[in-house]
């Protein structure tokens, strides 16, 4: 069972991706997160007619740049004119680099997604109708056609988690109080930490004393945090409690995902994973358990909050997606009235049996499952008899008798599994961008589901032709699921050669901010 498969590609990359603001900087990576990453055995180094090339397209823009800097831009109409564009143009370098006449024909539309500068949506007051977003119908007529503030607010979860990746080190004795997020009108009030509850025996300590990340049980997963922007706030219609949750990226985690038999929790008809269960439940030798921690958390926030309008959001990718689902449940029974709890999750694998999803149901928490048709990690753990397709669910139904065995079975099979809350479906498939046959990695990596969801439109037509998130993070972590147009077309941009000298940030701004 792999979950959490691109954890590991952008935390191996937290050098390069630097922040361009304060609130984006890194901290100093862990073992768990190497400083360097290797580099395909695809790639073929340049010959030395393409670096002399370089070199002299390099020198002909240092060129173009002190002639532009000694001499004044003149302004036209409110905007500057760049006087170096007429001789760039006057040599015609089309005729000596093709790369370059590639450009010229490039649309504007693809210039704009593989550029790093961001464009922003409409940022929609939501007013009285945030419930609505936050699932109080089980989104119900916002989902196909995909409604344009729901999805802003999806990809906007989605970079909470993206921040949690970011932020992730391996000491549970550092503060990461002030992880990178994405929306700056939120503000980090607590660091969360998981524990695995199975260890390696004593003797790989002595065989391999410099492998301690391989024996670390207790790992940052995440973070609390909380809407403190008086004009947000109102747009919301709310303020905001966000609880985001990275995937797997330790080994103790991995091996905690492979324990996938269903253990009782409170009833012993409702069940859950056993290393879902363990990594939310299991105290560390410094910090909390996960469970006690976010509890811990939420009554204060609730309490220093008192009086005003609250909503609790959970949303994570992967491990993180799986234990949001034990968070929200673990949250919903915390106080006599805590506020209206929804579940944002990408990628997320099973988590329980159906009396689980029965007690989710009844504490009323709302999940939204993002999925994509090509992820693998969405269809695991267990094996399953009573889910299915629309049209296998219809056939069933017309037999009632046929129903009962199969729920007969599904309630005596220790591994029977069942998805929680309402699904919104997208598939790598309908990218104009992404290979239809793309890997493992990419069809579970969570910038490829912000993708995909800023993309989608309806069921029908899944991809909208005015997508606006950049392309730069998706052909940086994917560029060999990447259709080749694009990725050749991106290098005429140079976007290597910037991501060497100018740092992307490694949790880019919302383009729906």
């Amino acid at each position: 069972m792999q979950i959490g498969i691109s954890a590991t590609l952008p935390a191996q990359n937290l050098h390069v991706f630097q922040a361009r603001r304060a609130s984006f900087k890194c901290r100093q990576p862990s073992p768990l997160n190497p400083l360097t990453k290797p580099t395909p055995s695809s790639q073929k180094p340049a010959s030395s007619t393409e670096l002399t090339r370089r070199q002299h397209l390099s020198n002909l823009e240092k060129l173009l740049q002190f002639q532009t800097k000694a001499q004044p831009e003149p302004v036209v109409n409110g905007s500057t004119e760049s006087k170096g564009r007429g001789l760039l143009e006057g040599l015609n370098l089309s005729r000596i680099w093709p790369e370059t006449k590639a450009a010229e024909e490039m649309s504007p539309r693809l210039k704009r997604l593989l550029s790093k500068t961001m464009e922003y949506s409409p940022r929609n007051n939501l007013g009285s109708r945030w419930r609505e977003y936050h699932g109080c119908n089980d989104w119900s007529g916002l989902l196909d056609p995909l409604d344009e503030n729901l999805r802003r607010e999806v990809v906007r979860y989605g970079e909470f988690v993206q921040a949690a990746y970011h932020g992730f080190h391996s000491n549970p004795a550092m503060s990461t109080d002030k992880a990178p997020l994405p929306d700056r009108s939120y503000k980090v009030t607590k660091s969360l930490y998981a524990t695995s509850s199975i260890g390696l025996p004593e003797w790989v300590d002595d065989v391999a004393p410099n492998l301690g990340w391989m024996t670390q049980r207790s790992s940052w997963i995440g973070f609390v945090a909380v809407c403190d922007d008086k004009r947000e706030i109102q747009r919301m219609g709310r303020r905001d409690i966000v609880i985001a949750l990275r995937g797997t990226a330790t080994c103790m985690e991995w091996a905690e995902n492979l324990r996938a038999q269903l253990v009782p929790i409170s009833d012993p008809t409702q069940k859950v994973e056993c290393g879902f269960l363990s990594l939310h439940k299991t105290p560390g030798a410094y910090v909390p358990s996960l469970a006690e921690s976010v509890v811990e958390e939420v009554k204060r926030l609730m309490e220093a909050y008192k009086g005003e309008t609250l909503s609790i959001t959970i949303t994570g990718h992967s491990l993180g997606a799986a234990l949001s689902l034990l968070v929200a449940d673990e949250i919903s029974s915390c106080a006599p009235q805590v506020p209206p709890i929804a579940v944002f999750s990408f990628g997320g694998p099973k988590v329980g049996n159906k009396g689980f999803v029965n007690r989710l149901n009844q504490k009323n928490v709302k999940v939204l499952r993002v999925v994509n048709g090509q992820d693998l990690i969405t269809r695991v753990p267990g094996v399953f008899l009573g889910e299915g397709s629309k049209q296998q669910e219809q056939k069933k139904h017309e037999n009632n008798g046929f129903r009962k065995v199969i729920d007969k079975i599904d309630d005596n099979n220790p591994w029977a599994y069942s998805h929680v809350g309402t699904e919104l479906r997208v598939d790598t498939k309908m990218s104009p961008y992404l290979k239809p046959d793309a890997d493992v990695a990419c069809c579970h990596d969570l910038e490829a589901y912000l993708h995909l969801v800023d993309g989608y439109l309806s069921s029908n037509c899944p991809f909208r032709s005015n997508a606006k998130r950049s392309l730069v993070k998706l052909v940086h972590d994917q560029r060999s699921n990447m259709k080749q147009l694009y990725t050749h077309r991106a290098l005429t941009l140079n976007l290597e050669r910037d991501r060497l000298r100018v740092p992307i940030p490694s949790c880019l701004p919302s383009p729906s901010s």
